[in-house]
């Protein structure tokens, strides 16, 4: 039981990601923090179910090894990565196509490989070029599925043909080494509008960059801000697509579990807030120096009237279980022809082999946007086209809608909207930057630096903000 006046040099409110990351800077540098969250667990939209020994994430964001934070930030030493197979996998015209991500980025050789990469994709094997899962799936004797004789030029391939393949190489390359002030400085509109203006072949964006972005971005109608669309494209031409390993929810408990004891109190409602403390429904007020708001963003607007509170896009996991996996390995497939509801799926098993019991594997799909009715029936003939297999016998283990999934980024859309509302009074979140767990973990990063400025605390972050060069979707 907390006791009332419990004091605190600060009281975040919230356990989700960017809570937890302030705290483990705060208290890094002499900080005494309390973490006050009123859901039964810290996490927030970072849980994972488990489900006869199954993990399944409700939200399940791609995540990429190139977001800074994930570097930066304290308490995530321990974090293990499991990176799909290298670029991802499109289903289009009935047939598969892989593409990578540029290697090397930065240098023409970098460029070349792309190229090289984009060429051969058709006559590969999913994930043979050293992803995660590629050697299993060589051993079961996987193909795409396309007819014989077919080379890079098919008029069919959802990039276009070898010269397309090589401009779409050679502009990854390129946005992988563009500093980050440079493309946050680029003229600002809706994503769907930028692509075509970026003198790409309309196959290439229509078959490609499109249902990329809708899976990067959650954003199937690319609404989203022409800036967070590149700073997102940018991490996946310099990284590769990930997950944690156990489920999204390791993420944030790894920070909790790192943090010294006592610091978060779960089960605790905040019912006020001002510049020296906090009123909470079941302990009394904390007494504090400063107060950082960490929650959502409706919660956050709850506490503080008149706080913007953004459009949010929904997102539905669907979870699978069958006793074969589909011979597509460790890879990230999307539906270039955009021909059902889901929006990108994968054998999430093969990626992370933690996240099934052994024997059984796990397929996760995500559908963008409102479901449909009949979700399942209707997740199950598009996944049984993407797949080239039978879904009748799969069993259907956990549906999770979310409908406020992932905050709008439209433009006009501050990537660096204030942290620090007042003396005493900050706030932080992936409304507040991009709607990633990188742009969740900068947010912190920022209000952290204005906090310790302003109590005057000595420690190794002495700027109102990180080097914009740290950024990343």
């Amino acid at each position: 039981m907390l006791e009332p006046a419990y004091q605190a040099d600060v009281v975040i409110v919230g356990a989700g990601v960017a809570g937890l990351s302030a705290a483990h800077r705060l208290t890094s540098a002499g900080v005494t923090v309390a973490v006050l969250e009123a859901a039964p667990w810290a996490g927030g939209r970072m849980s994972t179910e488990k489900v006869d020994g199954f993990r399944l994430d409700r939200i399940g964001q791609l995540l990429s090894t190139a977001y800074p934070e994930l570097r930066l930030a304290p308490g995530l030493d321990g974090l293990v990565l499991r990176p799909f197979a290298p670029g991802v996998l499109l289903h289009g015209d009935g047939r598969h196509h892989r593409v990578d991500a540029p290697a090397g980025a930065g240098s023409a050789r970098g460029a070349l490989h792309a190229v090289r990469a984009l060429a051969s994709a058709p006559r590969g094997v999913p994930g043979a070029r050293g992803g995660p899962g590629a050697g299993a799936a060589s051993r079961r004797g996987s193909r795409v599925l396309s007819g014989p004789g077919q080379g890079a030029a098919r008029a069919g391939a959802p990039i276009g043909g070898v010269v397309d393949q090589a401009r779409l190489g050679a502009a990854l390359t390129r946005l992988a080494n563009v500093p980050v002030d440079r493309l946050l400085a680029r003229p600002e509109l809706p994503a769907g509008q930028a692509l075509t203006a970026r003198g790409l072949p309309a196959r290439t964006v229509d078959g490609f960059l499109r249902p990329l972005l809708a899976a990067l971005l959650c954003d199937p109608a690319l609404t989203t801000s022409s800036r967070c669309a590149d700073l997102a494209l940018r991490s996946f031409a310099a990284g590769r697509l990930c997950v944690p390993e156990g489920g999204a929810e390791m993420l944030p408990e790894l920070l909790a579990r790192t943090l010294p004891a006592g610091t978060v109190h779960t089960g605790v409602r905040v019912t006020s807030v001002a510049t020296t403390s906090v009123t909470t429904a079941e302990h009394g007020e904390f007494g504090c120096r400063a107060v950082l708001l960490a929650t959502d963003a409706r919660a956050a607007a709850e506490l503080l009237p008149g706080l913007r509170v953004p459009d949010f896009h929904p997102v539905t996991v669907v979870h699978h279980t069958t006793d074969e996996p589909p011979r597509t390995g460790s890879a990230l497939l999307l539906d270039a022809d955009r021909g059902g509801p889901v929006a990108h799926t994968a054998v999430i098993s093969e990626v992370d082999p933690s996240r099934a019991p052994a024997g059984r594997v796990l397929v996760s799909s995500t559908v963008l946007g409102p479901p449909p009715p009949d979700l399942d029936t209707a997740v199950r003939t598009h996944l049984a086209r993407l797949y080239g297999t039978s879904t009748r016998t799969w069993e259907t283990l956990a549906v999770h809608h979310t409908p406020e999934a992932v905050p709008a980024m439209r433009p006009p859309h501050d990537l660096r909207r204030p942290v620090r509302l007042l003396a005493g009074l900050y706030i932080c979140g992936d409304h507040r930057d991009t709607s990633t767990v990188q742009g969740a973990l900068h947010s912190a990063h920022r209000a952290t630096a204005a906090i310790l400025r302003d109590l005057g605390a000595a420690g190794s972050m002495h700027r109102a903000d990180p080097t914009p060069t740290a950024q990343a979707a």
